[in-house]
C-alpha cells in the first residue's frame, strides 16, 4: 500500500517521463522496466538530451518521477545509480519536484552560481555517485 501512494504522489511528474517515452517509442526507440523505473533510449529521448537540454552538449540523462530517459542503453548503465538519487528525489517531492528543481535552478543562475553542478538536487546525486566509487 505504501509503495502505490509513493507512485500516486510522484505520478504528476511520472506521467510527463511517461508521455517522453511514449514518443521516444514512437520516434525508434526503446524501453524497458528496471526495477520499477522505465528507462527510455533513442528516438525522441536522445534528441531531447542532445538538443533541448539547456546545458553545453545536453544531458545524457533525466529522470522525470519514474521515467528515466538517456541517450542510449550505456548511459542507462552509466548514470542509473545517479538518476536512481533523482527518481527517490521524486518519490519525496511529489508534484513540487519539477518547479522546485527549476526554482533552485533559477535561483542559482541570478546568483552568478552553477545552475546545474550547485543544484541541491544534483549535489545528492553527484554525493551519491562519489560515496559509491568510494565503495568500489
Amino acid at each position: 500500500m505504501k509503495r502505490l501512494l509513493i507512485y500516486l504522489w510522484a505520478l504528476p511528474t511520472t506521467a510527463v517521463g511517461l508521455f517522453a517515452a511514449l514518443l521516444t517509442l514512437l520516434t525508434g526507440g526503446r524501453a524497458r522496466l528496471v526495477t520499477g523505473v522505465v528507462e527510455a533510449h533513442g528516438g525522441f529521448a536522445t534528441f531531447f538530451l542532445a538538443k533541448l537540454v539547456p546545458l553545453p552538449g545536453g544531458a545524457t540523462a533525466i529522470t522525470l518521477g519514474h521515467v528515466v530517459l538517456a541517450r542510449d542503453a550505456a548511459a542507462h548503465d552509466r548514470t542509473r545509480a545517479h538518476e536512481r538519487v533523482h527518481v527517490r528525489q521524486v518519490e519525496r517531492w511529489g508534484p513540487f519536484f519539477i518547479p522546485a528543481y527549476l526554482f533552485a535552478s533559477a535561483y542559482l543562475w541570478i546568483h552568478d552560481c552553477d545552475a546545474y553542478f550547485d543544484n541541491p538536487f544534483e549535489r545528492e546525486a553527484y554525493a551519491h555517485d562519489e560515496r559509491a566509487r568510494g565503495q568500489a
